[in-house]
């Protein structure tokens, strides 16, 4: 299963949404996405490191154990209140909910991400890990 499936499934089990899988896909799409259809992990995790207090949970997420929680208002700050608030009207859902549903699924799909490197892999390893969140702050 892909990560965008498994995303919009556990979002939609987390909230107890009303809409069907390809609209919950769509939006996190929409809030996550590189517009290839996908999740962008690598903008992500950028978006989480330029934050800096988050860095010690977004290591959590790309090594291996256990994920640091992440609260809903960090969700908002990373993502975007006004991102989340649309995604929140997409999948029929309030916005602090869609923040605290996001602060529990997304732990565990960048986890996933993430899984043997892949992710850090994907951006040059740490350097570009750093090198992306630096982009974000010009």
């Amino acid at each position: 299963m892909d990560l965008l499936n498994l995303g919009a499934q556990l979002l939609s089990q987390k909230l107890g949404l009303n809409v069907d899988t390809e609209t919950v896909k769509n939006a996190l799409s929409s809030l996550l996405g590189d517009g290839s259809g996908t999740i962008d992990f690598a903008g992500l995790a950028g978006r989480m490191a330029s934050s800096g207090e988050l860095g010690t949970v977004l290591n959590s997420w790309l090594g291996d154990g256990s994920n640091a929680s992440i609260s809903a208002d960090s969700i908002l700050d990373v993502l975007g209140r006004g991102d989340v608030a649309d995604f929140a009207n997409r999948v029929g859902t309030n916005t602090q909910a869609a923040a605290g549903g996001l602060a529990d699924v997304l732990p565990q799909l960048m986890d996933k991400a993430s899984s043997g490197g892949n992710l850090l892999e994907s951006v040059g390893g740490l350097g570009g890990l750093m090198g992306a969140a630096k982009s974000f702050l010009r």
